[in-house]
Order: C-alpha cells, then structure tokens, then sequence
C-alpha cells in the first residue's frame, strides 16, 4: 500500500465526506482567493481518474 496520501480515486464515503464539511464550516476566502483553489482544483481533478466498474477490474486481472 502506497503511504503517499493521495486518493486513487474520486469517490469517498459519506461519512469521510461528513468530516471534511464539518472541518471547513465558517472558513471565509476573498474572491481571488476562492478563484484560485477553484482553478487549482479543476486542474487537479482532470488527473484524478474514475474508479473502474468491477467489470473492468476483473478484466484487467485476468490478462
């Protein structure tokens, strides 16, 4: 197992994301501020690939 901290994939439980909007309640950002995690965001979710469906990960193993 990689010990890196980066997510695999875009998916996450209900509960992680639970924690996470509970963490940033009452964060306040100026407006260049907030417009450069949201760049900075969509640039780093375009790396960020789809889990693949079992199907696929069954295929995959067996070549």
């Amino acid at each position: 197992m990689d010990n890196n901290h980066k997510r695999l994939y875009r998916q996450l439980d209900d509960t992680t994301k639970q924690k996470i909007s509970q963490s940033l309640r009452g964060r306040t950002k100026s407006a260049t501020h907030a417009q450069s995690i949201s760049t900075g965001l969509k640039n780093y979710w375009k790396q960020v690939p789809d889990k693949p469906q079992n199907n696929e990960t069954k295929n995959e193993e067996n070549e």
